[in-house]
């Protein structure tokens, strides 16, 4: 392994479905936890209208199940950018990096999902697995 082969590596597979699982909890998480109705109190109070709970709460939870699995994880995490970019500066009002209000961990979240974008699901995947999916949709 003298010249660069990293990317042929089980180890680059591993750490590459890591993420993508890593992303994928935490979404699930977060996105299970707006089906409470406390969440439609905390969309009014930024201006949001309640209805827009379930949409969200459903972006969330299933595009992090799509990530875990390996399924349409370029879509999911598209769909999970946009969220993430709308908590950045729309809730957050990107006041600042760290501290209250701070967007550090939404912007981790983002950065993790424009990878995952690039990168595709990988080899530890259902869409590598099934080999049938047309790579846009993978």
């Amino acid at each position: 392994m003298t010249d660069a082969q990293i990317k042929e590596s089980k180890l680059h597979d591993i750490t590459h479905f890591g993420i993508r699982a890593a992303i994928g909890v935490i979404f699930l998480v977060h996105g299970t936890g707006k089906f409470n109705p406390g969440f439609v109190g905390f969309l009014t109070n930024i201006g949001f209208p309640p209805e827009m709970q379930i949409p969200i709460a459903l972006a969330e939870s299933v595009s992090g199940i799509l990530l875990i699995i390996g399924v349409l994880t370029r879509i999911s995490s598209s769909i999970l950018s946009i969220v993430m970019l709308g908590a950045i500066f729309y809730v957050k009002q990107a006041a600042s990096l760290t501290g209250e209000r701070g967007y550090e961990i939404d912007l981790i979240l983002l950065a993790g999902c424009l990878v995952t974008i690039v990168a595709g699901p990988g080899k530890v995947s259902v869409s590598h697995i099934a080999k049938k999916i047309p790579r846009f949709l993978q």
